[in-house]
């Protein structure tokens, strides 16, 4: 069995309760849609596929250090949650 390895990529700056949406600041390395990620806080720890992203309300297939980008997500999230890409 192969070890999973996750990367911290960036952290939680904002969830919109209503839509189910996050705001990620990426911080390191990047991410695209497909990739698997790991959000985990204080009472957040689940994983997920990036379906979408979008940066200032334009879909994007990916993100780079410095963007925030709002993903869709499964399970509510907290500010300062971080975000892992799993490889």
């Amino acid at each position: 069995m192969r070890k999973v390895e996750e990367k911290l990529v960036g952290k939680v700056t904002h969830y919109f309760t209503n839509i189910g949406v996050a705001v990620v600041e990426i911080t390191k390395g990047g991410l695209k849609v497909g990739d698997k990620i790991h959000i985990k806080g204080a009472t957040s720890d689940f994983e997920q596929v990036i379906d979408s992203m979008q940066i200032e309300h334009e879909s994007v297939a990916k993100a780079k250090k410095g963007d925030a980008v709002g993903l869709k997500v499964d399970q509510q999230t907290r500010e300062g949650d971080e975000v892992y890409k799993v490889e």
